[in-house]
């Protein structure tokens, strides 16, 4: 496969029709003759959205896409684990480097959101989270959630006060919303802008910086609650580790890194921020390898 090519493919703007798989590869719109993934480990340039997966949910401006790997290539039906490689991972990569991702639906797919026959080019999406779950067929499934690029983000991304103004972007590795609520800003204040997991107290000319990480993320599919015992008091760097699943917190408090288990740390904690095991739990069920 040559270079990736992120964005739009000139000549194919949203809307474009093809015939079939063979047209829709020699557009470079989606270049694979088969499979649903354009990408590798350095990131995914298109997927296609057809129906094969069962897990898959289609909401227009919303998909929660099911990775690819662990079918029966003669039933299709899923009878193994998926892994976190090949296109699963170009995924979870576009995720952490905000790389858009071009998304084309098949006629086998949703009825509402679909062509009725062929392929049909409807848009740019941003892979908004990742996490792994359990399939209906019972084995491991890898689930993306895209979000159309331009949509207006959801509510649960933009719990400001109303005289907040614009929704703040922050800019580390990946391109996230920064939240501002009276319970983030309280779970900071009790730890005094200290992350939990490297103890670290960034400094700035207007004082300090701590950002507010959920533990279960907002909004569909995982409905988190915004509350203090869902919410770490973390630096940039340990936020983006734990939204992308790169660490946990264990039961014990033990902070891991997820590719070995191998201890990092032990949470911090102060007597007035009570953290909900269940959600923790939850976190490392759902984004640990």
């Amino acid at each position: 496969m040559a270079d990736r090519t992120y964005g739009e493919i000139a000549g194919f703007p949203p809307g474009s029709t093809f015939t079939n798989r063979r047209d829709l590869a020699a557009s470079g719109v989606h270049r694979p003759p088969q499979g649903g993934i354009c990408g590798g480990k350095d990131g995914a340039e298109s997927i296609v959205v057809s129906g094969g997966y069962v897990d898959d949910m289609d909401f227009g401006h919303e998909i929660i896409y099911t990775g690819q790997g662990g079918r029966d290539e003669v039933t299709g039906e899923q009878v193994a684990d998926q892994e976190l490689v090949l296109g699963n991972a170009g995924l979870a990569r576009s995720n952490i480097e905000g790389y858009l991702v071009r998304v084309v639906r098949g006629a086998g797919g949703d009825e509402e959101h679909s062509p009725p026959r062929g392929l049909r080019y409807d848009g740019l999406f941003r892979v908004a989270d990742f996490w792994h779950d359990t399939g209906r067929n019972g084995f491991r499934v890898w689930r993306f959630r895209l979000v159309a690029h331009n949509e207006t983000p959801d509510a649960d991304e933009l719990e400001r006060p109303e005289d907040a103004g614009p929704a703040l972007r922050a800019s580390t590795t990946i391109q996230r919303l920064v939240r501002s609520t009276a319970v983030a800003q309280r779970v900071k204040e009790l730890h005094q802008h200290t992350c939990q997991v490297c103890g670290i107290r960034l400094t700035t000319p207007v004082g300090p910086y701590a950002e507010a990480a959920h533990i279960r993320a907002l909004g569909k599919p995982h409905d988190g609650p915004d509350v203090n015992s869902n919410v770490l008091c973390l630096c940039p760097n340990h936020h983006v580790l734990l939204d992308t699943g790169a660490i946990y917190v264990d039961s014990d408090w033990t902070v891991r890194a997820s590719d070995d288990h191998s201890v990092i740390s032990t949470l911090r904690r102060v007597t007035k921020h009570v953290i909900d095991p269940e959600q923790l739990a939850y976190h490392k069920n759902h984004f640990v390898p």
